[in-house]
């Protein structure tokens, strides 16, 4: 966390010495942050780096101001649908992680960063990147790293932003061989142990059912002329299906978790819809109906004797 808050905390120097038109010294920099000197002097010659034009403000004191312009700092910065999409998907991963305050300043980052779009991006970015963020599923939970090729990942949100079918080479679990398959790509479901790409058949293969391919088993992707309409398949309503990134068909799930856990559980949001039910002896029940019986195991495991599978 500690690298993030320098990233913060040079940001907002940025803005603030482009706020004051009288600019800010040392002292102002130092107190602001909390800083020693040595440190506030390190901080002002990283962002000479990126700000060469920083001008020294002429106020007639012996202690020195340094400023940057409006027309400097809009100039330099420029972002990608992509980047903001980051931004959204990092502040739904902290409030899942029940980080309300990380949160929230991540989220007022984030809207300074768009109030730094030029006006004749803006709306085209902002809508891009709104569309990015339906295609992401489920955030991302913590668990093992998975190493994702960043090239096929580029070529694929690319794909699903501009609803264009792709062909893509998918090697198989059993065989290990590559076959290739012309498919629709929605979107992306995040689990602990795997990613998938959700995308149908393009020649309506398996009645048109939506499959969840592996990322990391795509090893190749071209994006096809032909376009789909993204409107034709809800990727929320899918991903709700499941229990994690595991799809399958839903079924009824009740679990009881002991008194002396229920308040740890009653913290927890197992699924968008779930029901949870205070019991007079203490317990906590939760409802919620999804599929996903393997990926429920894996989690259930880490409860140990502190929850019973009611339902199934």
């Amino acid at each position: 966390m500690a690298n993030y808050e320098k990233m913060y905390d040079l940001f907002d120097l940025a803005m603030a010495m482009q706020e004051s038109s009288i600019g800010l010294s040392l002292e102002d920099i130092k107190e602001k942050y909390n800083v020693s000197r040595r440190t506030a002097e390190r901080m002002r010659n990283a962002l000479l780096i990126y700000f060469p034009q920083m001008e020294e403000v002429e106020t007639g004191e012996r202690t020195k101001r340094w400023r940057i312009t409006q027309r400097s700092l809009n100039s330099f910065i420029s972002f990608s649908a992509e980047e903001l999409a980051v931004f959204k998907t990092a502040i739904d991963n902290l409030k899942q992680s029940n980080l309300k305050e990380k949160a929230d300043t991540l989220s007022r980052v984030e809207l300074k960063l768009r109030n730094l779009l030029k006006p004749e991006q803006k709306n085209k970015i902002e809508v891009d990147a709104d569309e990015l963020m339906k295609a992401e599923g489920l955030v991302l939970h913590p668990g093992p790293r998975i190493e994702i090729d960043k090239d096929i990942l580029s070529t694929l949100r690319q794909a699903i932003l501009s609803c264009h079918h792709i062909k893509m080479a998918y090697q198989a679990k059993n065989t290990g061989r590559s076959h290739v398959y012309k498919v629709i790509p929605y979107g992306f479901l995040y689990g602990q142990r795997d990613h998938y790409l959700v995308a149908k058949h393009s020649d309506g293969y398996d009645n048109g059912k939506a499959h969840n391919f592996s990322l990391q088993k795509i090893k190749s992707v071209e994006i096809l002329p032909d376009v789909f309409d993204s409107s034709e398949f809800n990727l929320q309503e899918y991903a709700m299906e499941s229990f994690g990134a595991f799809h399958e068909k839903p079924f009824d799930v009740e679990w009881l978790f002991s008194a002396d856990a229920a308040a740890e559980a009653e913290n927890f949001v197992f699924h968008p819809k779930q029901q949870l039910i205070k019991n007079p002896d203490g317990t906590l029940t939760v409802k919620f109906k999804a599929g996903g019986k393997v990926e429920m195991d894996w989690f259930l495991y880490t409860w140990g004797d502190k929850v019973k599978v009611i339902k199934p």
